[in-house]
């Protein structure tokens, strides 16, 4: 979505115009859903936080400063929805082996060589176990696709501190993925 597209729609929506929330949600929902897919690994569980993450960004609008783009604002409500569940007591989410060679129906693939090496699992578990900000970088990078200027506005870091934790995440996934290589 373009810049000033964007704001004449977060305008309208702050106006309470319904329409430009749907619009909002028609553009973002796809990599939302598919943000929420890959760290759940579970359709149905990402469709709830999807709305959730929805329900939570028209909660907080009067917070969203402009700094970075929409989409990366909601991609950090999307992983803190998720970290909330897995949080939760009794919270469920699949780590079950039938979910380490399949992906649920309706989700998008994730990296082909994770799936190649059958490490999509593992690799989901791995990003899980960083420290919160590393885990935002990496999800919001690869899953969530957005670019490295994007994140820095959204973190309100550089984009060379984007590039150093991304880095680092990197560092700290391989030494997780080695030791837990079957």
């Amino acid at each position: 979505m373009e810049p000033a597209e964007e704001r004449l729609l977060l305008a309208s929506l702050a106006g309470g115009d319904r329409e430009a929330a749907g619009a909002l949600v028609e553009r973002t929902y796809r990599k939302v859903f598919a943000l929420l897919c890959r760290l759940s690994g579970d359709r149905d569980l990402a469709a709830d936080l999807t709305q959730e993450t929805y329900r939570r960004a028209w909660a907080a609008l009067a917070s969203f400063d402009g700094r970075a783009q929409f989409s990366t604002w909601l991609y950090r409500i999307a992983t803190n929805a998720f970290l909330n569940h897995v949080r939760r007591p009794h919270a469920v989410v699949p780590l079950d082996e039938q979910h380490s060679s399949t992906l649920p129906d309706g989700c998008p693939p994730q990296d082909e060589e994770a799936i190649a090496g059958q490490t999509g699992e593992r690799l989901r578990r791995a990003v899980l176990g960083l420290p919160e900000d590393l885990r935002f970088t990496v999800a919001a990078r690869y899953w969530g696709e957005a670019p490295v200027a994007e994140i820095a506005r959204a973190e309100r870091i550089s984009e060379v501190a984007v590039r150093k934790r991304l880095k680092r995440a990197y560092r700290l996934l391989a030494v997780v993925l080695e030791e837990v290589a079957p």
